[in-house]
């Protein structure tokens, strides 16, 4: 039994519908390519992933609001923690489109990983200091006095780039750290001096000030300077758009951002 022919009309709809199916697919190619170029698709909006380190949250935070009004469609979330383990998170296939840690050395160490886009490009500086509880409870005024044994000091670990200054810091002094406990991020250190659980804590100078009347700052006598970078990562889904918010960043809007914040320039 041979199969009936289709209708003259129903061959018309039939050619409709496959005319509808590839304009679809070409619009969809469309949005496809767009979102790989980093650009804006048309039909909606595309997130920009910053992974910055812990002491830059509030300025990365503040350059994303700049950088999202000027670019419509743009939204940009902040992903801010320890340097170190935000860099073991790119490794391990995090989606990332631009990273800025707190120190060269780790971005030196994820470049050598094929996971930066280009050139990493100075960002900012930064200084390590010493903060008490307004109090002062152990009477701590100096990094020789925070070492003593009776004294409560906490420090990043060593790993993190706020841990490798503390070190450098004491090195230079001819001291000894052996803080009561290891934090992963510099904000964690702040939060053990400002909630009472530790006696003193080094920090960036950055979080000192942002903390405020909440901390008593003391002044290292031969205090680190960190140098922040800052890149594009590589496979990015949106390579224009990290790459723009990179250089909005190092420029007089995101530079703006960071002096206030007590950052030096890079």
């Amino acid at each position: 039994m041979r199969r009936a022919a289709a209708a003259p009309g129903a061959l018309a709809s039939l050619a409709s519908l496959v005319s509808l199916a590839a304009a679809g697919a070409l619009t969809l190619g469309g949005c496809t390519a767009a979102a790989q170029d980093g650009t804006v698709p048309p039909d909606g909006d595309v997130t920009l992933t910053v992974f910055a380190a812990a002491s830059l949250a509030d300025g990365v935070e503040s350059i994303a609001d700049g950088f999202e009004a000027e670019h419509p469609g743009v939204r940009v979330r902040v992903n801010a923690a320890g340097s170190s383990v935000l860099a073991e998170q790119i490794t391990a296939g995090a989606p990332a489109d631009v990273f800025a840690p707190a120190d060269e050395a780790t971005m030196d160490r994820l470049a050598a990983a094929g996971e930066v886009s280009g050139t990493p490009r100075p960002l900012a500086t930064n200084a390590l200091t010493l903060v008490t509880p307004p109090d002062d409870p152990a009477g701590v005024g100096s990094l020789a006095e925070a070492t003593a044994a009776d004294v409560t000091l906490v420090a990043c670990a060593p790993q993190v780039p706020c841990g490798a200054a503390a070190r450098a810091a004491a090195a230079r002094e001819g001291l000894d750290l052996s803080p009561v406990s290891e934090e992963s991020s510099v904000t964690d250190v702040l939060g053990k001096v400002t909630s009472g659980q530790a006696d003193a804590g080094l920090v960036y100078v950055t979080d000192a000030a942002r903390a405020g009347d909440a901390v008593r700052t003391v002044p290292l006598e031969h205090a680190p300077v960190n140098a922040y970078p800052i890149a594009p990562v590589a496979g990015s889904a949106h390579p224009d758009l990290a790459e723009a918010f990179t250089d909005y960043a190092r420029g007089p809007a995101g530079q703006q951002v960071l002096r206030a914040a007590g950052f030096g320039a890079p």
